[in-house]
């Protein structure tokens, strides 16, 4: 046991103990003064200063002259690569104060071990920010800040520069820090590449050091040099012990809180010590701004920053329309990161781009800026578009001409507004079939890339832009499953022929038709566009979107992966439309001779006969009559048609409630008329429901009009009539009816609501003991050889059925056009039974036997037409 009096003796050992070593680092502290004081003498003496030193009040009264002048800083002076002494705070000593300046900019940087969370060294660095943005020119000075310490609060009593958009938001989340930091990296690349005076300085602001990463990522900015035009105010760094050491600053002056002061190291090339001990004097720190110097300042540089941030129209253009050559890809500037024009490209690193965005992100506007970019750069020699819209706006009408304006973007090949999915896989068809004629033409030259292709081969690039492209690949059907095929092979294989891919939509997930193909297609999109709402198309952990306004997007070129982000503002090409139009106009007055208006898909467009190509080109004598029902949904709007030659079956049934029907057989009642001459047919028109009265009022007159023999029937004038028509061999004359086919033996019966007739159809004759369903069937069944055809419209496929004696005799009427007909039972009535078609307004499909097409159709109307309207 160890006694009292041992106790108390032990501890008085112990403080003498500690008594000596405090003793003895006074004693060294003496010694490092007096040999300062020999060194500043000595220093004096040999620069020739008067004998009689100057007392310790004159040495302080002289630095606080010297540093009040250099701590007033002159506005407009550059930053980047050139340092400038900013105040930190006032020296102490016992003749008096004066005010410590610092080096920083121009590659120099400062070090704090307090981080943010202390309120003296929030002050600091709130106050060293304001004093950079002085200094420098308006703009001359962009501040990163990193405040995971306290989560924002560092920077709020700057808010009015915030506001001004002077400042930037401050990360606060681990995602948002590494995005920041991506951008000094490249800011820092960027400076390096091409120094400018007029480079404007990043103001790096780290209120704590949060990862080993991060901590490293901090330490190389500031090896960077001069050149980068960084500076980083650096909180929270800790020295590190020998068993783990932090990583080296470089070029950074430190800094230590020890009570109510502050120690200031040595800064880098003009140390305040012979021997790395700093500064000999505690230092009072200076604190927060005041708020109105805060409020000036704001006000001051926020119309600078206001005509800094803003990106025109007219920054993306070149400066000559056509100028570049697009054998190795293609590239256009579509906004400005930071101050500096940012361009993407093309090429193969990133041959397709994937862009995602929430309603009202401004995913239009980004499109039109990057289309009229490549417009103006390439001719239509060397580019050519393809556009599909599927959503309900009008993305792409001012490339097609229009009633208003006909003028066109000349690089326009096909444009799609509000399409259909089936126009789409069309569009992807054409893309494959153009793929496999540039692979022939690459291998007739022995190369693999069309940028290998001899220079006097000029082969345009093709870029695609799908918005909304999740309509495209919706369900699981045919439909969807072909359209991931074809995005497939032409992502896979579009970079070597130069075909390249735009995607465009508000959410890639939950699409049914890509589980468990997504990467595969995906994967081929190494350039990702994130808008706001649209952080989708970036990595999991990549969340740098989230916080983006308006205007703005995350370009990332690694597949969406963290670390390689670059935040752009674009301009709003809506806003700019009278120069859109001048500038649409300029290249399509300037297009190349004989160029052709682009094939155009409107989906709420109606189909009128009239305005058809192939109808207005109709004319008697032709061989073959053409039945016109319709515009095929295809890149070509190819015309929907039947031949009516003598082929059994060629016959034409419109099937369906809605009232389309009668207009279908309108228009190829119409487009048979155009093809006799006035006296070489017959036409018996039967109007028997009141659906069709209007169309059949218009096709009777239409008809009269150009001379055409003309007859209207009741039901029971129509039953004769099929008697007589399937009792005449020739089936040249209906007896009776007043109406004389003429020596081209043509006769066509039009029935508007054929199946209003069944009943007066099923009765049997007395006499012969035929129905009139046994007539019909003998005339569809013998009537083409003789020159007689049907073309009717039936409200319903089981009545079509039975008036054809049951599915088994379907090819009696080989043409058929189905309306709001359910898939399932058209399946069935046809003997398909994977028909992937899903009926809807204004469509129609065409399916015809004889020559085994199924086509979806946009039918042919009226402009007052109303679809939707049913019997």
């Amino acid at each position: 046991m160890v006694s009292a009096d041992q106790a108390a003796l032990g501890g008085g050992g112990q403080r003498l103990g500690r008594l000596a070593s405090v003793y003895g680092h006074a004693v060294a502290a003496h010694h490092a003064a007096r040999a300062h004081l020999d060194a500043a003498r000595d220093a004096m003496r040999a620069a020739g200063t008067p004998d009689t030193p100057a007392t310790d009040p004159e040495i302080v009264a002289r630095l606080a002259r010297v540093g009040d002048a250099l701590a007033t800083p002159v506005p407009g002076t550059p930053l980047a690569h050139q340092p400038v002494p900013v105040r930190v705070g006032a020296a102490t000593t016992a003749g008096g104060g004066f005010p410590v300046l610092l080096p920083l900019g121009g590659g120099r940087h400062l070090a704090i071990e307090a981080d943010g969370r202390d309120p003296a060294v929030a002050g600091l660095l709130r106050a060293l920010v304001l004093r950079l943005l002085a200094t420098a020119p308006p703009g001359g000075v962009r501040v990163v800040g990193l405040d995971t310490a306290a989560l924002g609060a560092t920077f709020g009593p700057l808010r009015p520069l915030l506001d001004a958009g002077v400042i930037d938001p401050p990360a606060t989340t681990e995602a948002e820090v590494s995005a920041a930091l991506d951008a000094a990296e490249r800011h820092a690349r960027t400076a390096q590449q091409a120094v400018r005076p007029d480079q404007d300085l990043l103001v790096v602001v780290s209120t704590a050091v949060g990862s080993p990463r991060e901590a490293a990522r901090l330490a190389a900015l500031t090896h960077a040099g001069p050149a980068a035009a960084v500076c980083v105010l650096l909180a929270g760094w800790s020295p590190g012990t020998p068993t783990d050491p932090s990583p080296r600053l470089g070029a950074t002056t430190t800094l230590r809180l020890t009570g109510g002061h502050a120690h200031v190291g040595d800064p880098p090339d003009a140390p305040f010590s012979t021997d790395g001990s700093g500064l000999a004097a505690p230092v009072r720190l200076d604190g927060d701004p005041p708020p109105g110097s805060v409020a000036a300042l704001a006000a001051h540089l926020g119309a600078a920053a206001r005509r800094g941030g803003a990106v025109d129209f007219a920054d993306l253009l070149p400066a000559q329309r056509w100028a570049d050559s697009a054998r190795a890809g293609l590239r256009t500037v579509v906004g400005r990161a930071g101050r500096d024009a940012f361009a993407m490209a093309f090429d193969d690193a990133t041959p397709h781009w994937l862009v995602g965005g929430r309603t009202g992100a401004g995913k239009t506007v980004f499109l039109l800026d990057v289309l009229y970019g490549l417009a103006a750069r390439y001719s239509p020699a060397q580019l050519q578009l393809y556009l599909l819209d599927f959503k309900e706006g009008v993305s792409f009408t001012e490339f097609v001409p229009t009633g208003r304006d006909p003028s066109w973007l000349p690089h326009a090949r096909a444009v799609g507004i509000e399409s259909d999915r089936e126009y789409g896989v069309a569009v992807l068809r054409e893309l494959r079939r153009e793929l496999n004629r540039r692979a022939t033409a690459l291998k007739r030259h022995g190369v693999t890339k069309l940028a290998d292709l001899p220079a006097d081969t000029t082969v345009p690039r093709i870029v695609a832009v799908i918005d909304e492209f999740q309509v495209l690949l919706a369900g699981n059907d045919p439909i969807a499953r072909e359209a991931v095929n074809l995005l497939e092979e032409l992502a896979r294989k579009g970079r070597s022929y130069g075909v390249h891919l735009v995607l465009a939509s508000q959410s890639t997930t939950g699409i049914e038709a890509l589980y468990g193909r997504a990467e595969a297609v995906f994967g081929q999109f190494a350039l990702r566009v994130a808008l706001p709402g649209g952080g989708g198309v970036l990595d999991q952990l990549n969340d740098a979107a989230a916080t983006l306004p308006v205007g703005s997007a995350v370009v990332n070129t690694a597949a969406g992966a963290p670390g390689a982000n670059t935040v752009i503002r674009f301009p709003d090409a809506s806003a700019a439309a009278g120069e859109l139009t001048r500038l649409r106009h300029e290249l399509w007055q300037a297009r190349p001779a004989g160029s052709r208006s682009p094939s155009v898909f409107r989906g709420f467009d109606t189909a009128r006969v009239e305005d058809d190509a192939t109808f207005t080109g109709l004319r008697p004598g032709g061989r073959r009559p053409l039945a016109l029902v319709g515009r095929t949904v295809d890149v070509d709007g190819t015309t929907a048609l039947f031949i009516m030659d003598t082929a059994p079956g060629r016959h034409l049934a419109v099937v369906g409630t809605a009232a389309t029907g009668a207009e279908v057989l309108r228009a190829a009642t119409l487009s048979l008329a155009r093809q006799h001459a006035p006296g070489e047919a017959a036409f018996l028109l039967a109007p028997l429901v009141a659906a069709a009265d209007t169309a059949a009022d218009d096709t009777a007159a239409a008809l009269a009009a150009a001379g055409h023999l003309v007859e209207r029937l009741d039901t029971v004038a129509l039953r004769a009539n099929i008697g007589l028509l399937a009792s005449t061999s020739t089936g040249r004359t209906a007896a009776g009816s007043g109406a004389d086919a003429g020596s081209s033996g043509r006769t066509y019966l039009v029935v508007f609501g054929m199946d209003a007739a069944a009943g007066l159809l099923a009765e049997s004759d007395p006499s012969t003991f035929r129905s009139g369903h046994d007539d019909l069937r003998t005339l569809l069944r013998q009537g083409p050889g003789h020159g007689v055809h049907l073309l009717g419209w039936w409200r319903g496929l089981r009545r079509l059925a039975d008036d054809l004696g049951g599915t088994q005799n379907r090819d009696d009427i080989a043409c058929l056009v189905a309306l709001n007909v359910p898939g399932a039972d058209l399946g069935l009535h046809l003997g398909v039974h994977d028909l992937a078609y899903t009926p809807r307004a204004d469509r129609a499909l065409l399916v015809d036997r004889h020559d085994q097409r199924v086509r979806l159709i946009v039918p042919f109307a009226r402009d007052e037409h109303s679809s939707d309207g049913q019997e």
